[in-house]
């Protein structure tokens, strides 16, 4: 893997970049989170793919702009980034926040994903931790730099240096993402991205009325059996929503099984894009099957049918 850094529509994005052949993989990483978040799997998976692994904007080593920090917005920088990288096509790989992104990004461009894989993914449910949930409390944008600022930053290098050996891998990327709040940009960017998609009852963005456009691609569910940030349940809930999709539990694991066993889940991975290489359609036809799944479960009546005009007094 090598570290690029690409200037997009102005801003400078940074990204991990690795593997020459094969097919192409676009790992979205969560919040607070960056393409490192992947840790030692980026490595193991760049073998026989082209690895594709965004720091997102306001993440990680890219640009901190004000501006839209929605699902939306970062779906289509991934698409962009994508097109400046000459792939035209990706399995995408989203875990926490990132698999939210990866589900918008399968419903805005069909005809860009040959198959989609969600890790302790976000946008299924409305279970969230407490910690999340309290930075959307009024104020939190204010509360934030008193706890993270260059100072306890510092001292808390000094206190967790001697503990490094024992601490968990799934801790050391929660420390890591917490570390680059001390920015004041960073601790912004983060206070607008959690606010898009959580509210003080959990996650409020949800891609339940549309999992069902999921059907159209092959699907990989991968979770940690002991996620304390986004249940365990919300996967089997998927899965047994969409029975055609495949689910890997990782007993132990927290919300990080991609570095909690990252030699594991790089060979799941690459077990299903091997085993799904005969069902990855062309874009062409993955577009006309994402507009007939839109169509089939839509329907359009009358407006003055169902909402006659008043009747003039």
């Amino acid at each position: 893997m090598r570290q690029v850094r690409v200037r997009l529509h102005g801003h400078d994005l940074s990204a991990r970049v690795g593997g020459t052949g094969g097919p192409v993989l676009l790992l979205v990483h969560g919040l607070l989170g960056s393409g490192a978040s992947f840790g030692p799997a980026l490595d193991l998976l760049a073998r026989d793919h082209r690895v594709v692994a965004p720091d997102l904007m306001g993440h990680g080593e890219s640009e901190k702009p004000p501006g839209d920090y929605s699902l939306g917005a970062f779906a289509t920088q991934a698409r962009d980034l994508l097109t400046v990288l000459g792939a035209s096509s990706a399995t995408v790989v989203g875990h926490s926040l990132g698999g939210g992104v990866a589900l918008q990004f399968a419903h805005q461009f069909p005809a860009l994903v040959e198959r989609l894989v969600l890790v302790d993914s976000g946008g299924l449910g409305r279970d969230v931790s407490p910690a999340l949930r309290a930075v959307t409390l009024p104020g939190a944008e204010y509360v934030l730099p008193a706890v993270f600022n260059r100072w306890t930053r510092a001292a808390g290098r000094q206190v967790l240096r001697p503990l490094q050996r024992w601490t968990p891998p799934g801790t050391t990327q929660v420390v890591s993402g917490l570390d680059t709040l001390a920015d004041a940009d960073a601790r912004a960017a983060f206070v607008h991205t959690a606010r898009a998609v959580l509210d003080t009852g959990g996650q409020r963005v949800s891609a339940a009325d549309r999992v069902y456009l999921a059907r159209a691609l092959p699907l990989l569910l991968v979770w940690g059996g002991a996620d304390a940030v986004i249940p365990v349940r919300h996967a089997h809930e998927l899965h047994a929503l969409l029975p055609g999709s495949r689910l890997e539990v990782f007993p132990g694991a927290g919300h990080f099984p991609q570095v909690d066993d990252p030699g594991r889940f790089a060979a799941v991975v690459t077990d299903f894009v091997t085993t799904t290489a005969d069902d990855v359609l062309t874009p062409a036809q993955r577009e006309r099957r994402w507009a007939d799944a839109v169509r089939g479960a839509s329907s359009v009546a009358d407006a003055a049918a169902v909402s006659p005009s008043p009747t003039p007094a």
